[in-house]
C-alpha cells in the first residue's frame, strides 16, 4: 500500500510539473510568434492616460481538459490503493471524480496571467485601449508609450 501511494504522489508530481510546461505568456509584449517578425510595424506615440489590472485566460473561459483527465486518474490510482475490495473500487471512483476536478482548476489557474488594459491617448488626441500581460513591465499614468502594430495586432512599449 505504500509503494501505491509513493508511485501515485510521484506520478502527481511528475503530471503537475508536465502541465506546467503548458502555461504560456500569451499577450506578452516582448514574445513574438515567427510569423510576427521581419513585418513592417506601424509606430504611433501617445500618453497612459488609464491602467486596469485585468487576468488574462489562455482557455478563454473554457474548462480544462487534460488536468481533468490526469487529475481522474491520478486520483483514482491513488484512491483505489485504499481499502480493499469494494471498498477499493469505491475509493478509486472518489478518487478519480476528486482528482479531476482538482486537475482542471490547477489547468484552469496555471492558464491565468497577470495583465494591463492600458488606455492611451495618441499624439493626434484619438485613444486607443490596449490589453496584455505584464512580463514586459507594468505601466502608468503618465508615462510616454510607443504603440506597435501590424496584422491587427497592438503592442504598448516603452518610449
Amino acid at each position: 500500500m505504500k509503494r501505491s501511494l509513493v508511485l501515485a504522489g510521484t506520478s502527481t508530481l511528475i503530471c503537475a510539473l508536465a502541465l506546467s510546461g503548458c502555461a504560456a505568456p500569451a499577450g506578452s509584449p516582448g514574445i513574438y510568434g515567427a510569423a510576427q517578425t521581419q513585418r513592417e510595424e506601424t509606430i504611433r506615440m501617445g500618453t497612459v492616460e488609464n491602467v486596469r489590472n485585468v487576468t488574462i485566460d489562455a482557455n478563454n473561459g473554457q474548462p480544462g481538459v487534460l488536468g481533468a483527465l490526469g487529475g481522474g486518474l491520478l486520483g483514482g490510482v491513488a484512491g483505489s490503493a485504499i481499502g480493499r475490495g469494494h471498498g477499493s473500487l469505491l475509493m478509486g471512483v472518489l478518487g478519480g471524480v476528486a482528482g479531476a476536478v482538482a486537475g482542471s482548476e490547477v489547468q484552469h489557474k496555471m492558464a491565468q496571467q497577470h495583465g494591463q488594459e492600458i488606455t492611451v491617448r495618441l499624439d493626434d488626441g484619438t485613444w486607443r485601449a490596449i490589453t496584455q500581460n505584464t512580463s514586459g513591465g507594468a505601466f502608468y499614468p503618465g508615462e510616454r508609450v510607443r504603440l506597435l502594430s501590424s496584422d491587427g495586432i497592438t503592442r504598448v512599449t516603452y518610449d
